[in-house]
């Protein structure tokens, strides 16, 4: 991908479609429809899938800087226990990260995160998926700056609210 590829890599679409399933400032959340698009079996799977979704939002919100909390970094370590992966190689000697044979619908969806995660970590881009600075926000966006320094889902809105919060704050001899 070059640098001027607005493209989002492949696997790291579903995480943020993932996260972007709740949004946070309006309260929507559409995650039974989102797992009802994949197949997936709603009853039941979506307490687990709530729980997938606000660690990944965790783990993206640390790209812009702050920590995630170690119970959020341990409920998804556990998920991403649970789903194992295999290495498979096609005709062409392509190697990738795949689901585990027979695993259940939810540890599927889980394992083809975690393939997601591990090829963006091993192509420098998972640092890069990041999620809105802003507590009212926490959009999930791909930051396609050359720095890689972005914090807000858009300067125009969240960037600028911060920053207005900063000046006024400043001003007030905060």
């Amino acid at each position: 991908m070059s640098a001027g590829d607005r493209r989002i890599p492949e696997g790291l679409v579903l995480i943020k479609d993932l996260i972007n399933t709740l949004d946070v400032e309006s309260g929507r959340d559409t995650l039974a429809a989102f797992a009802e698009e994949r197949g997936l079996p709603v009853p039941g799977l979506v307490p687990g899938l709530v729980t997938l979704r606000e660690a990944l939002r965790e783990a993206c919100v640390a790209h812009t800087g702050p920590d995630m909390r170690p119970e959020r970094g341990a409920q998804l370590a556990a998920l991403l226990r649970s789903a194992p992966l295999t290495v498979t190689v096609d005709a062409t000697g392509r190697a990738s990260l795949t689901p585990a044979p027979g695993l259940s619908p939810a540890a599927e969806f889980t394992a083809r995160v975690a393939a997601a995660i591990a090829t963006a970590e091993a192509g420098g881009t998972w640092q890069r998926l990041k999620a809105c600075g802003a507590e009212s926000c926490r959009w999930a966006y791909y930051d396609h700056s050359p720095a890689g320094r972005r914090r807000w889902c858009s300067m125009q809105v969240c960037g600028s609210r911060a920053k207005m919060r900063a000046y006024r704050a400043k001003q007030r001899g905060e």
